[in-house]
């Protein structure tokens, strides 16, 4: 494989990074890279996105290379693609293309294979031309072709058109039947923390460290396609669902977050977005405005209130480095300015370091609304007992065994009308209390 970095116009971090993800995206599908060269366009010229001289330029060194594959880094039309691919005599693959050929290998689920091929078939009826051979390479993937000319060309878009149809209707019942979940979490609350982040930030190697679970995590790109959530208990006995998610990346093909919108909805459903960030990435600061940027698609604002930020990775910076990023965030923590966002926490899945302070973070993040009631119970009030203790914080109990009992509880409001319904007859809360500390 060839991979040709294109056009810079607009490029939000350097060159060398972006030719370096680049080569990241092809070792993802296990392509060998023979040789890598960037190309500056001044002008993108719209039969080739590269100047005549460079294609010619370009030529020369492919047929050097030999390669099997040219993968440009850039968004190619149908018609460039099909004149690069004349010129230089190879299969030319854009950044939108290699991507979905990555999520097409890695997705597991069947929900996942009908997002991927729902993004696929938009992508390839985009490319169908009124060219015999490109006709021909079309037909490779998609079988059931015949003749060439203008009726093929109505057939083969009407199959993707029907093919297209037929998936987003199953995953119109996906929706629903998610919907349906989160209706039924919704009656039995349990708070949803979903972790976002740039592919190949850490997300998974975090969840498996949380969660102690085994989901697929290697130093790869998209290593995760498909979403897994998991139970966790915090810190105060509360009980969350983590979930982990894909892992967004600069440019982003439009029509893979429209496939993933059904998925992606846990993240906009969800009670804490953990926004999970590389401190090792070479530009750290520029996958976050990436990842904003895709968050933005999904009506998740930069502000939006339930973002939390995490540092992780931090095993793999010198020593340094990473006790004075810990420095600086225990001095946003103590000193915090109202003007300023608190930094990211510092975590190591790897070595679990400042994982507790994790926890302990969502914990406070979580109960932020929660009121603290004053609750008396009778004696043999067992089951009452445990559902406090299930379903709050009980920070203060008087009353020796087989007594009344006198209880501070911290609660969610909806865990309050909760409670009153189901003991409000033998219990005794203080609803005053309730009104203050609501006010």
């Amino acid at each position: 494989m060839l991979n040709l970095r294109g056009n810079e116009q607009g490029a939000s971090r350097p060159a060398a990074e972006r030719l370096e993800e680049a080569c990241g995206l092809a070792r993802a599908i296990d392509l060998e890279v023979v040789d890598a060269v960037t190309v500056k366009v001044a002008v993108p010229r719209a039969a080739t996105l590269f100047g005549t001289g460079k294609v010619e330029e370009l030529r020369v060194l492919v047929e050097e290379r030999a390669p099997e594959l040219v993968f440009v880094d850039d968004a190619l039309t149908p018609i460039q693609q099909r004149n690069l691919e004349k010129a230089w005599n190879v299969k030319v693959i854009d950044r939108t293309g290699l991507i979905l050929e990555i999520f097409g290998e890695r997705a597991q689920t069947h929900e996942g294979r009908l997002q991927v091929e729902l993004a696929q078939l938009r992508y390839q009826r985009s490319r169908l031309v009124r060219t015999w051979t490109h006709l021909e390479r079309q037909r490779g993937a998609l079988g059931k072709m015949g003749g060439p000319g203008e009726t093929q060309l109505e057939a083969d878009r009407r199959m993707i058109q029907e093919r297209i149809s037929r998936i987003e209707a199953q995953l119109g019942k996906v929706k629903r039947g998610r919907t349906l979940q989160r209706s039924g979490r919704k009656k039995v609350p349990v708070p949803v923390v979903a972790l976002v982040g740039y592919t190949n930030a850490g997300k998974s190697t975090l969840f498996n460290a949380l969660t102690r679970s085994s989901v697929f995590a290697k130093d790869l790109l998209f290593a995760t396609l498909d979403p897994t959530m998991r139970g966790l208990e915090l810190p105060s006995g509360r009980k969350i669902i983590l979930s982990d998610t894909v892992g967004f990346i600069s440019d982003l093909p439009h029509d893979l977050v429209a496939a993933f919108r059904a998925t992606l909805e846990e993240v906009e459903e969800a009670d804490i977005i953990l926004h999970v960030r590389d401190a090792s990435a070479a530009n750290p600061e520029a996958e976050r405005a990436d990842v904003a940027a895709v968050l933005a698609e999904l009506d998740i604002p930069e502000n939006d209130g339930r973002l939390f930020e995490v540092f992780s990775k931090i095993d793999l910076l010198p020593a340094q480095e990473r006790d004075a990023l810990m420095r600086r965030y225990r001095g946003s923590v103590v000193h915090p300015d109202a003007e300023a966002q608190l930094l990211p926490l510092p975590v190591s899945a790897v070595s679990g370091q400042w994982l507790t302070d994790l926890l302990m973070a969502i914990d406070e993040r979580l109960s932020e609304h929660r009121l603290s009631v004053r609750i008396e119970l009778p004696a043999g009030e067992g089951a009452a007992l445990a559902w406090l203790y299930e379903h709050g914080e009980v920070r203060e109990s008087r009353g020796a065994e087989g007594e009344e009992l006198a209880l501070t509880v911290r609660l969610d409001p909806e865990d309050v009308g909760r409670f009153v319904k189901r003991f409000g007859r033998h219990a005794r809360v203080d609803v005053q209390q309730i009104r203050d500390a609501a006010e």
